[in-house]
């Protein structure tokens, strides 16, 4: 439990570095003043300053993280380092930075991801550049309450033998499953972990299936990875492709908020995210690696939405004083970012309320 946090805080620090970096150099990039660099929230741990009078610092609470440049809050406004003072393009710039940081860390880590190679199904073929090894038919999934799950056969087991033949094509062997009657009995020799083991079943009803079955799909798969020229490219239309998957699901999840669903089963707070961390990190590095560049375009989708306090709500605020061509009240801009924090906060302690719930 002690290493699956401290690996969920390690994940999440590099995610919040990569963020608040792309602020950090977006800013000094513009002229501006950095006041603050911290990693977590306050109460302060331990801080020091840099040659540039920048104060570097760690905060007690480990989740999150801050650039605090001059005059982000509307002061400062006749010094030219401040945020207030530089162009409105350069002020968007410098918000969306972080977002953007987020997008290219996934990118890079799903880079890493294809360059050492995941076990990945091949039955429908994959590109041909694609470098194909250790190439087998697997269980792909196994129904709860069925012949297959009883007998304890598991997601990733190698299929060596089926009824004392060897397949290396997946339909030929689901073909025998698909073929069995009743009264046949199958035996699967499987290899886990290196370990060869035998199970006898026979056809059952299964509820998922509305009728008789094994509960067992079987698949073609191989371990694939991608030439290092190929892989940044690859990374990149991944990371396009999670970026419309999960801003359909947020949609989904704002929708059933506005509508009084509440809070969809399918997001989690940090104790949620830290439990699938340790569950991923077990299955080895590859999936950690998909799994922090998820994330990460979790946060960088989570940021840009026109909400207070987050990096959104801060462009909103841009485009309205561009509009208006003069800029929205400081105060009012501070108590707005103030109300967002605090309802983005509550909204954090009621997921991780509900997610210590679920885990007792």
């Amino acid at each position: 439990m002690i290493m699956t946090v401290i690996l969920f805080l390690v994940v999440l620090s590099v995610l919040v570095l990569a963020h608040e970096w792309g602020h950090y150099a977006a800013a000094k990039k513009m002229g501006m003043r950095v006041e603050e660099f911290g990693l977590g929230f306050p109460p302060r741990a331990w801080s020091w300053k840099g040659k540039d009078g920048m104060r570097w610092s760690l905060n007690w609470v480990p989740i999150g993280g801050f650039v605090r440049i001059k005059g982000e809050s509307g002061g400062d406004r006749h010094d030219k380092d401040s945020f207030v003072s530089k162009s409105l393009p350069a002020r968007f710039f410098v918000l969306i930075a972080g977002v953007l940081m987020n997008f290219l860390l996934a990118a890079a880590l799903f880079a890493g991801v294809f360059f050492i190679g995941t076990q990945a199904i091949t039955e429908d073929g994959v590109e041909s550049y694609a470098i194909v090894t250790e190439e087998a038919i697997r269980v792909a999934d196994v129904l709860p309450d069925s012949p297959a799950a009883i007998a304890g056969i598991e997601i990733g087991d190698e299929l060596l033998l089926l009824n004392g033949e060897a397949y290396s094509v997946g339909e030929e062997a689901r073909d025998v499953l698909l073929s069995a009657t009743e009264n046949d009995i199958l035996e699967f020799v499987i290899e886990r972990e290196g370990v060869e083991q035998t199970f006898t079943l026979a056809e059952a009803y299964v509820e998922e299936l509305e009728g008789s079955g094994f509960g067992i799909a079987l698949l073609e798969t191989g371990h694939v990875r991608y030439p290092w020229y190929r892989t940044p490219w690859k990374g990149v239309q991944v990371t396009i492709g999670y970026t419309i998957a999960i801003t359909l699901a947020l949609w989904d999840i704002v929708v059933g908020l506005v509508t009084g669903a509440g809070i969809s089963a399918d997001v989690a707070g940090p104790v949620g995210i830290a439990a699938v961390t340790g569950e991923v990190a077990a299955r080895g590095i590859t999936h950690l690696l998909f799994f922090a560049a998820i994330l990460s375009i979790n946060l960088a989708i989570i940021n840009v939405l026109p909400f207070p306090a987050l990096d959104g709500g801060r462009v909103v605020f841009v485009l309205l004083e561009a509009v208006r061509r003069k800029p929205v009240s400081e105060k009012l801009e501070a108590v707005v970012h103030n109300l967002g924090f605090f309802i983005l906060i509550g909204l954090i302690i009621a997921v991780t309320y509900r997610d210590i719930v679920q885990l007792f």
